[in-house]
C-alpha cells in the first residue's frame, strides 16, 4: 500500500461548527491515514457546536481540538471529494471533483439529544463514502 492518501474529502457546511466536523472526525476515525481530511465553513463560527462535541465524544471521537476553518478555494482544489452541508451558492466548482451533496439537519442551538440522530446519520453517509473510496483504490 502507499504511503500517500488515497482520496482527500472536504466538508463543508456554512459555520464549520457541527456537520463538517463531525463528519471529519468520522472520517479521520474510521479511514485513518487512507483518506486525508478536510473541513471549512463559508462563514465559519467562533468555536465547534459544543452538543456535536459532546455527541461524538459518547461514540469515542474527540473534535474538541477542532477550530472552525474558512472555506477556501484552495481546499476545494487540493480535494478529490467535496461533500456540501447546506452551504448553498458559496462551494466553488471546479472540474475533475466529486461533489456530494448532503442533506443533513443543522445541529446548532440543539442540544446533546436532537444532534445524536445527525451524528449518526453522518456516521452512516461516512461508511458509505469510506467503502467507495475503498473501492476506487481496488480498481
Amino acid at each position: 500500500m502507499s504511503s500517500s492518501p488515497a482520496a482527500s474529502v472536504l466538508f463543508v457546511c456554512v459555520h464549520n461548527a457541527g456537520r463538517s466536523q463531525m463528519a471529519a472526525g468520522f472520517l479521520s476515525h474510521l479511514a485513518g491515514a487512507r483518506v486525508e481530511v478536510r473541513s471549512a465553513g463559508s462563514i465559519p463560527a467562533d468555536q465547534v457546536n459544543p452538543a456535536a462535541v459532546e455527541a461524538m465524544k459518547e461514540v469515542g471521537i474527540d473534535i474538541s481540538d477542532q477550530k472552525p476553518k474558512v472555506l477556501t478555494t484552495e481546499a476545494v482544489q487540493a480535494s478529490d471529494y467535496v461533500v456540501t452541508m447546506g452551504c448553498g451558492d458559496a462551494c466553488p466548482i471546479f472540474p475533475g471533483k466529486k461533489y456530494l451533496d448532503w442533506a443533513l439537519e443543522d445541529p446548532a442551538g440543539k442540544g446533546v439529544e436532537s444532534v445524536r440522530p445527525i451524528r449518526d446519520e453522518i456516521k452512516t453517509r461516512i461508511q458509505a463514502l469510506v467503502a467507495e473510496i475503498d473501492a476506487q483504490q481496488e480498481k
